[in-house]
């Protein structure tokens, strides 16, 4: 699996947070599959890797961050004091667990406002598209 990520910057058969499971869990992190029946509104955390940073033009500030874990992708909305105070981590780190407030919108797209953060150690390099 690390193989895989190293070259092709993917885990076609495996992914890295299958092994963290057990630990994530009983820290009472969610999937992003269970985001689908979590009551909107509610607090959640969340943990995967960071695939994109994004901060468009548009958004005045904020940071659009895409979180993978072995179930899926999430979106993490950060505002611009929360990226201010966790710019660090929020920028550097290939995996992260996240705590927020679960948004869903009619259509099904899960995302999550952070108000809480920290890094995910996980021993795989950093495949994310930042900032493109």
């Amino acid at each position: 699996m690390v193989a895989d990520r190293v070259f092709t910057g993917t885990s076609p058969g495996d992914h890295p947070l299958r092994y963290l499971r057990g630990w994530l869990g009983a820290q009472g992190v969610f999937t992003v599959s269970d985001m689908a029946t979590r009551e909107v509104g509610s607090r959640v955390w969340v943990a995967g890797l960071v695939t994109h940073r994004q901060r468009p033009a548009t958004a005045r500030g904020v940071t659009f961050l895409n979180v993978e874990d072995e179930t899926g992708l999430v979106n993490v909305i950060c505002g611009v004091g929360f990226w201010k105070r966790h710019r660090l981590v929020l920028r550097d780190a290939s995996a992260l667990i996240v705590r927020g407030l679960l948004e869903r919108s009619p259509e099904g797209v899960v995302s999550i406002v952070a108000d809480g953060v920290e890094t995910l150690e996980v021993l795989v390099p950093d495949s994310a598209r930042n900032f493109r």
